[in-house]
């Protein structure tokens, strides 16, 4: 491709007889935030399973900046660039805020210096400082949500998968997920691949959504048009409602 994406390119995946994923390429681009749309058994967890190395799929090719990643298990793709947040979460609560998000750094070998420094950096790009010597364990789920993706920012990724970040938020939490969203694209500058339900959020924090259904690729385009789509509508908006 001779240029800087994450390009996932014609991907199948079969469990038995059941076709999971049919020839889905999609790509990712530095700064670029990205939803992932469908409803339940689309393929969608399957799919970022796949990228993110914790799936194999059995036809298809993913690739970060003309590297091919295939046969690469999650620590090697994280070496790569890639980083992944999981639904939930994941955070060690007998840890402090800052050592949770260190942990990012740490856990590609960086040393404790430069993940404290890094822990630092975050937690005051996204403006969470007031968090950092709180145990994990004792802060919201809201906030909890943004220590996730700091974490996983502090990896220093080029491309970041996020799987439902906004699952559980209330209305009040819902718009500082957004607001670190944003931060991170401006000033880390990764890609990101938003896997998400909430319709709203994903149209409001994305400039380019893609629609699985049934494990095919029904739509990639502008979130406004997704929602006018007849195909999208009727594969998904139409089921869960738009509101």
């Amino acid at each position: 491709m001779n240029q800087k994406s994450f390009h996932a390119n014609e991907i199948s995946k079969s469990f038995g007889a059941l076709q999971v994923l049919d020839n889905v390429s999609v790509n990712i681009n530095p700064g670029e935030i990205v939803g992932l749309l469908g409803p339940n058994g689309a393929g969608k967890s399957t799919f970022i399973n796949i990228l993110a190395g914790y799936e194999k799929q059995d036809g298809g090719t993913v690739v970060v900046d003309d590297t091919p990643l295939d046969g690469l298990k999650p620590n090697a793709r994280a070496r790569a660039g890639i980083a992944r947040t999981f639904q939930s979460g994941r955070l060690f609560g007998n840890l402090t805020v800052a050592e949770n998000i260190a942990l990012g750094a740490i856990g590609l070998g960086e040393s404790g210096k430069v993940a404290r420094e890094r822990s630092e950096t975050i937690l005051e790009i996204l403006g969470i400082e007031k968090l950092s010597a709180y145990p994990a364990g004792s802060i919201s789920h809201g906030n909890a949500r943004l220590v996730g993706l700091a974490r996983a920012v502090a990896a220093h990724p080029k491309y970041l998968i996020m799987d439902e970040p906004a699952a559980g938020l209330n209305e009040d939490e819902a718009p500082k997920l957004l607001n670190a969203l944003e931060i991170v694209r401006k000033n880390i500058g990764c890609g990101m691949l938003l896997v998400e339900h909430n319709v709203k959020l994903v149209t409001q924090a994305c400039s380019r959504v893609i629609v699985l259904a049934t494990g095919i690729l029904i739509f990639d385009g502008n979130p406004q048009d997704a929602l006018n789509n007849a195909d999208v509508k009727t594969a998904y908006l139409g089921n869960a409602g738009v509101h």
